[in-house]
């Protein structure tokens, strides 16, 4: 007798799958879904046996791999694409960014902005992100309504701003939003501290108080610039790194975003602590802020994982691109041409980055039991002809645009390259009206 087909969700079935669990990649496999997790992953011909799917897809000339995940992210500052390029560091902050910041960011501000980075992350195989902004509670509204997961910051400066009058206001109010969202299984929290040349001994304690306290991670930028090491080591005698080990920062939880000027001491340091880097190749070029140690830090065990960084730095939120930069610099700039292979590059952009976050156990590769966080890529283009590694495709030739579909905890969010979500958001006349007030504040005016 034949046994009766088990009933799921969704069935996916791919010509190829990486799993990120190994390097190895499956042929012809499927993945069965039920409940938003993943139940099986086996061949294709036996799942069609095994399972009855309310919902079958199958991609023939496709790789299906685990959600992206954007390790570091500005997600309102789409909204300011664009807006202050070929500029250093702290002059495109100080000049640029915060004064435009201070004329326009609101709540509506960061829920459009968000919008638009939920629609241009999906549009790019991107799962999850980590965020570091203002008005956190309008950013997991804009995550909730696209399906996405995020990882939303509680994010800490010393200055005033429009969201916060001091550091102890800023933790406040991201505690607040921290437990309006507690019951939302798409959204976490991390302490995010923005910067040591930003925040004081005293708020760094307090961080790693609440830290231990509320079990989440620390996301902070350390040593972006030269600049920012020289004027530590003039106010604090000593590196930024040092400091916040002397403040307790370091350790598992930890989440270093660029560390672009480290020295071998603080690899190291780094690795022993278990930390972990946000490695953003783009943003560091594009700020002429240095290419990072990455080939020397995944050699001494540091786990590595991407981010865009914001697009008013990149100026693009697309993983792919990063992948394949932050390849071809630990190659170029190690002198290895072994170094970061594309399967290393592949598990930087989604295990490493939910390790990262603590999520690793949900989410960031394909394993029975795990989140069904899925991203399809379709290698049947011209540009992706002949095809003899997939993985090595994936990171070399393909670019988000191959991105055909993807699903959040078992729920498609784009087809056939077409979101199924946001519609209603009316993106391109928010957009087109945050601009004017931008134009406004700024004096700039764009071409007709």
């Amino acid at each position: 007798m034949t046994p009766t087909p088990e009933k799921i969700d969704l069935l996916i079935e791919a010509r190829w799958i990486a799993t990120v669990e190994t390097d190895d990649v499956l042929h012809n496999h499927a993945v069965a879904v039920r409940g938003g997790r993943i139940l099986a992953i086996l061949p294709a011909a036996e799942a069609r046996q095994r399972y009855q799917a309310a919902e079958q897809h199958r991609l023939e000339q496709h790789i299906l791999i685990p959600g992206l995940i954007n390790l570091h992210t500005h997600a309102a500052m789409t909204l300011l694409r664009g807006i202050a390029d070929d500029k250093p560091l702290m002059e495109w902050l100080q000049h640029h960014i915060w004064p435009t910041e201070g004329a326009l960011v609101s709540a509506p501000f960061v829920l459009d902005g968000t919008r638009l980075a939920c629609a241009e992350m999906l549009r790019g195989g991107i799962t999850c992100f980590n965020d570091m902004y203002f008005f956190p509670e309008a950013a997991a509204q804009a995550a909730t309504e696209f399906g996405m997961r995020a990882a939303l910051g509680i994010t800490t400066l010393e200055f005033p701003g429009n969201y916060a009058s001091d550091a102890d206001d800023y933790i406040a109010k991201g505690l607040a939003a921290y437990e309006a969202c507690r019951d939302n299984p798409l959204l976490s929290f991390c302490l995010a501290p923005h910067a040591p040349y930003t925040v004081s001994d005293r708020t760094f304690q307090r961080i790693a108080t609440l830290a231990e306290q509320l079990d989440l991670p620390i996301h902070c930028h350390i040593h972006e610039t030269r600049q920012e090491i020289a004027d530590s080591l003039q106010q604090h005698g000593q590196r930024p790194l040092a400091r916040l080990q002397a403040l307790a920062q370091l350790g598992p939880g930890f989440i270093g975003v660029h560390a672009v000027h480290l020295d071998d001491n603080e690899i190291r340091l780094l690795a022993d602590a278990g930390c972990s880097i946000a490695h953003c190749p783009t943003s560091n070029l594009k700020l002429a802020s240095g290419i990072a140690r990455i080939a020397e830090m995944d050699a001494a065990g540091i786990n590595i994982g991407l981010g865009t960084d914001g697009a008013a730095s990149n100026n693009r939120l697309d993983m792919f691109g990063e992948m394949r930069l932050a390849a071809l610099l630990a190659k170029g700039s190690s002198g290895d041409a072994a170094a970061l292979p594309a399967a290393t590059a592949l598990r930087m952009a989604t295990l490493n980055g939910a390790k990262a976050l603590g999520m690793d156990a949900i989410t960031g590769s394909i394993a029975r039991g795990k989140q069904a966080d899925l991203c399809a890529v379709s290698l049947a283009d011209l540009e992706c002809q002949p095809c003899y590694d997939p993985l090595s495709h994936l990171v070399n030739v393909a670019g988000r645009e191959q991105v055909s579909h993807v699903w959040v905890a078992g729920k498609c969010l784009l087809e056939h390259k077409t979101l199924r979500v946001g519609k209603e958001f009316r993106l391109d006349a928010s957009t087109a009206l945050w601009q004017n007030k931008a134009e406004v504040c700024t004096g700039k005016t764009h071409a007709p």
